[in-house]
């Protein structure tokens, strides 16, 4: 498999990754104050304040990645590597909260149906894509940051982003990774903890799909 060096590796196109997170959460604090201020059931505030930020912070995230190539994603990958750790645990300890939220917001009283079932539909598929979104840039982070790769794509060409989303998406949906081979300790160690978190929201989005249709067969 061909390889990128990683040494020297540095800048990289696009924004930093702590302004599309910062901007993300201006955009949803401002949305959650406002719906809030509207007289909203408070989870309904935390859900839409979520929706907002999350979707600014996935559609500039991947405007940006996913057009690079291999030697892109590589400089892009270790610009901020000690940075984004943190960052990526802020994004996974929302998208797990705001499944509390959505539990919520299915047990408060007076409101409508229909409009619950968008919010919590829309929430969990915002914070499911949010966590694989994370766990893809993590395994290209682990990858070109480490002396060997770790990962083999069965593939001659070096890994892009669109890589390391395959893995990312696949392992979330089927909780497997599929026909790449893990051959690194700590990206193998990530590929457990993103395993059990994606069994999480899968459990969560079949109790919540149960709880919308009884919700919905009851109006």
């Amino acid at each position: 498999m061909a390889d990128l060096p990683r040494s020297g590796l540095g800048g990289g196109p696009g924004a930093p990754a702590r302004t599309h997170l910062l901007v993300a959460v201006v955009v949803g604090v401002v949305a959650g104050v406002a719906v809030s201020l509207l007289g909203a059931h408070w989870a309904f505030a935390v859900l839409i304040g979520w929706m907002a930020g999350g979707i600014v912070y996935l559609v500039w995230k991947w405007a940006t990645i996913w057009p690079m190539d291999a030697p892109t994603t590589a400089r892009h990958a270790v610009r901020e590597d000690a940075g984004r750790a943190v960052m990526d645990v802020l994004v996974l300890v929302s998208a797990v909260a705001s499944l509390g939220a959505v539990v919520l917001l299915l047990t408060a009283q007076g409101q409508s149906p229909e409009l619950q079932a968008a919010l919590s539909v829309g929430s969990v598929a915002v914070s499911w894509a949010a966590v694989h979104t994370t766990f893809a840039t993590r395994y290209a982070r682990l990858y070109y940051a480490g002396p060997d790769g770790g990962i083999d794509f069965n593939s001659e060409e070096p890994p892009a982003y669109t890589d390391f989303a395959y893995l990312a998406f696949t392992l979330g949906m089927t909780f497997q990774v599929s026909d790449t081979a893990i051959r690194d300790r700590v990206i193998r160690a990530t590929a457990l903890r993103h395993g059990l978190l994606s069994f999480l929201f899968g459990t969560v989005v079949i109790a919540t799909m149960i709880n919308l249709l009884a919700s919905l067969g009851r109006s």
